[in-house]
């Protein structure tokens, strides 16, 4: 294929075309004209060649600038250097462009330390527990670092020798065409390193199981689902590697007169048909343990709502309070006396005769019922 067709045409790009527009168009045609795929095919490899030299070209700002200044002159007789390549470098670039796809990216990767995993614990509070916040002592089976050895999986006094099978890579690989296929050192199965005398205590792991207790401090105002970061409680990490972190997970219990919302606070409270009438006030939980009263206006329905500033929940982050809601709700009376009887009787009477002006939305519907009715017999 001639070296003179254009380096964007080659790409199928726009001549404005950023770093992924050309990556992304290299990637499709790498993959469309690779020799592997196209078997015998002395075509398609010039392709791929081509494909490759001018990404190698336009991928590079400085290279990119000379050749839209001069085009395929500034690469020739020493003009500009880097232009076409031999076959192994444009390995290289197909193996930097698809090394996150193909397990690539290998080179310089080693085992060694690593960060050891995260917990969960699951926390049950009460209500009235994340309120005033709590210590919480934690008792978690954990993999701990190894005291004898620090850790690191050696008998004290000696220490870990670099894999002499991966080079302290921790991977082994072999070229395949234009593919660099890796795996697992089967020697020092990924690690890097070679204990040749392993820690009694471990077994050369660098960790062992224990049990391990931790006082937290649960802050007030937590709510059902909060997370709490314990930094550093995880399993520790391998060859010495820094250990992971433990979350814990709040979960509240439910609780017998209080809803909660955020940070407001819902409960409901009965009120006798007298009370509701007559008005008064009533004294109302809350879980401050102070003494908290509400006014019960005179004619008060059932399903109104009293707010009380202050009362609710505190704020995870500070911030104050939110708010307890009480929503009263009007008892009917049971189990009547005589003389209560009575005096219910004596008080429908007078209702009747005055027309209902004392339940004004009681009689409203039963006179717009009244009329429905008339106009559906007429």
């Amino acid at each position: 294929m001639a070296t003179e067709i254009d380096y964007y045409e080659l790409l199928e790009v726009e001549r404005g075309a950023d770093d992924a527009a050309l990556k992304s168009a290299y990637r499709r045609l790498a993959m469309k004209w690779h020799p592997d795929k196209n078997p015998g095919d002395a075509g398609a490899e010039q392709k791929f060649k081509a494909i490759n030299e001018a990404y190698d070209v336009l991928k590079d700002p400085q290279k990119r600038a000379a050749y839209d200044r001069f085009g395929h002159a500034a690469f020739q007789q020493g003009g500009g250097g880097g232009g076409p390549q031999d076959f192994g470098g444009f390995a290289d670039i197909f193996e930097s462009v698809f090394g996150e796809f193909m397990g690539g990216g290998g080179r310089g990767r080693r085992g060694g330390p690593t960060r050891g995993s995260d917990l969960r614990y699951d926390l049950e509070m009460t209500l009235e527990e994340a309120f005033s916040g709590r210590q919480a002592t934690l008792t978690i089976d954990v993999a701990a670092a190894c005291e004898p050895c620090s850790g690191n999986g050696a008998k004290p006094g000696t220490s870990a020798r670099p894999c002499t099978t991966c080079g302290g890579n921790g991977r082994v690989g072999m070229r395949q065409g234009l593919f660099m296929v890796e795996r697992t050192c089967p020697a020092c199965h990924g690690q890097g390193q070679i204990i040749a005398d392993p820690c009694d205590s471990c077994g050369g792991a660098g960790r062992v199981e224990k049990q391990k207790t931790l006082n937290v401090n649960v802050p007030k105002g937590v709510d059902d689902g909060t997370r709490i970061r314990v930094a550093g409680e995880g399993e520790a990490g391998t060859r010495g590697g820094p250990a992971g972190d433990l979350y814990i997970f709040v979960h509240l219990k439910s609780h017998p007169i209080f809803k909660r919302d955020g940070t407001t606070l819902f409960s409901v409270a009965p009120l006798s048909i007298t009370l509701a009438a007559l008005g008064g006030e009533i004294d109302v939980p809350s879980l401050d343990k102070e003494k908290t009263s509400i006014k019960i206006p005179a004619g008060t329905q059932g399903g109104k709502q009293f707010r009380v500033r202050g009362k609710g929940m505190p704020s995870l982050n500070g911030g104050g309070a939110g708010d307890l809601v009480i929503q009263v709700e009007v008892e009917t009376p049971v189990k009547l006396t005589a003389r209560q009887r009575e005096l219910l009787e004596e008080f429908r009477a007078i209702e009747t005769a005055e027309g209902g002006r004392n339940t004004p939305k009681s009689q409203g519907f039963f006179d717009k019922l009244k009329e429905a009715w008339n106009e559906l017999t007429e």
